[in-house]
């Protein structure tokens, strides 16, 4: 590219140019929330310059203070602002369509031929995989959220709450939100610390949409228009409740899908890590709908494959329809498939609600935008909650049949070389499991040889 071609914007993209990007992306968008921002930026800020540094980051911050996947969050917000609202379902469907077909494929593959030897020693290494990522999950989030011996503390008090008394994972992210609000009147240095990714400084020429851009029309905020979109998401949940409530009746498998992952939706401040303690607590502990081994092959899949980390969600419901049996046990792959759609489907509603909803109020605030104190206390309360996930697969995995069966020792160690591999030699996720699904897969040959 020339200078005379950098000094001015690229022409602004058709809708199928930005369509054809968008479905690109759903299916490279590896690396997590920071590793899809990542590619975003660089092919849309750097690249292509559809979206100014400056315009990026503030959406960015917007997105950071949702719940849910702040990557697809980010991807539904620029497409909105390129092409109103149909730009803003392409990009945000995009973003995780690929990945829920791919989990209900690999999900079909998982219960049909998990018994399998090769299957059975991949997912054997795999394991003390996941526990070591979890861990280090807690521990990227923990650097970046505990900036003081307040913080540590409220982390660990959300860790006794969940770990010794069994507390919902709710009631700890409310209560830590009430302490992060009254810290941030009475002690705000220690609790309002402010956050997002602050401002960008780095220029690559003019944008599309650029630093200083009017708002275009379709961005402007207006409260019919306001109340018109929050009465439509209204009714397509309610709607899609009120089919499955009456097909399945309330108690029905697909109708408490549908109610518990509409709540899970809106827990997701933090991440996906966030989360998965809720989905634990109530997938796998309340309705029993899948095992803890179960649980952590999932997230394993889910780390593997494109896509917000959140779509561990779509093998749940995938797992948790085929064990249902809902059509009969000759139709369990539909079964489970309709069970994921509808989990993906009421996790990913409120996203877009989202941004449809407050993209035109952040369009008018550009660097207004903080953290708030109280999201810094629920951010604190997490990692602890993160780490107790972590201790809980340990448990499962270092001592397979209970406290009183045999240790694990091949798994300890495993997981401990995913931990030197993550944390000294930074390594990236996908490595590490791989390595880890050979080596189990090689351990459990090489005893099978010997005896």
């Amino acid at each position: 590219m020339n200078s005379t071609d950098q000094d001015k914007a690229p022409p602004a993209p058709s809708f199928r140019q930005a369509a054809a990007f968008w479905l690109k992306l759903g299916f490279v968008s590896f690396g997590g929330p920071a590793g899809q921002i990542a590619i975003m930026h660089q092919e849309l800020v750097e690249r292509r310059r559809w979206i100014s540094e400056q315009r990026f980051l503030h959406a960015l911050n917007y997105c950071m203070l949702l719940p849910g996947p702040e990557a697809q969050q980010l991807a539904t917000y620029i497409g909105w602002l390129l092409h109103k609202t149909g730009g803003a379902l392409v990009a945000g469907g995009l973003f995780f369509l690929p990945s829920m077909f791919i989990l209900i494929g690999l999900g079909w593959i998982y219960l049909s031929f998990g018994d399998v030897p090769l299957a059975v020693g991949l997912l054997y290494g795999i394991k003390p995989a996941v526990t070591a990522i979890v861990l280090f999950a807690a521990y990227r989030i923990g650097s970046r959220a505990l900036k003081n011996r307040w913080l540590w503390l409220l982390a660990t008090a959300a860790f006794i709450a969940i770990f010794a008394f069994k507390l919902p994972f709710p009631l700890i992210v409310i209560a830590a939100a009430l302490i992060g609000a009254i810290g941030g009147k009475l002690a705000p240095k220690y609790f309002a610390l402010g956050g997002g990714h602050g401002a960008g400084k780095a220029h690559y020429g003019p944008a599309v949409i650029d630093d200083h851009s009017p708002i275009p029309p379709h961005a402007l905020f207006s409260w019919p228009r306001f109340y018109q979109l929050l009465a439509i998401g209204l009714l397509l949940w309610g709607g899609a409740m009120g089919i499955l409530c009456a097909q399945f009746g309330w108690h029905g498998a697909l109708t408490q899908m549908g109610w518990f992952f509409s709540k899970a939706a809106l827990l997701t401040i933090g991440g996906a890590y966030a989360v998965l303690p809720y989905v634990f607590q109530g997938a796998v502990e309340h309705y029993h709908w899948l095992t803890p081994q179960q649980m952590m092959d999932g997230l394993a899949l889910g780390e593997t494959t494109p896509g917000p980390l959140i779509m561990i969600v779509t093998f749940v419901g995938f797992v948790a329809g085929w064990g249902q049996a809902m059509f009969g046990p000759d139709n369990l792959f539909l079964a489970g498939a309709l069970a994921a759609s509808v989990v993906t489907y009421f996790t990913f509603l409120p996203s877009f609600l989202f941004i449809l909803l407050g993209g035109p109020l952040v369009e008018t605030t550009h660097g207004n935008l903080k953290f708030t104190a109280p999201l810094t206390g629920v951010t604190a309360a997490i990692v602890g909650v993160i780490v107790n996930l972590a201790v809980f697969f340990a448990y499962h995995v270092f001592w397979p049949n209970g406290l009183s069966g045999r240790f694990d020792i091949f798994s300890a160690v495993l997981s401990l070389a995913a931990l030197l591999a993550l944390f000294r030699f930074k390594i990236g996720v996908i490595p590490v499991i791989a390595a880890a699904a050979v080596s189990g897969w090689l351990w459990l040959f090489v005893q099978a040889w010997l005896n």
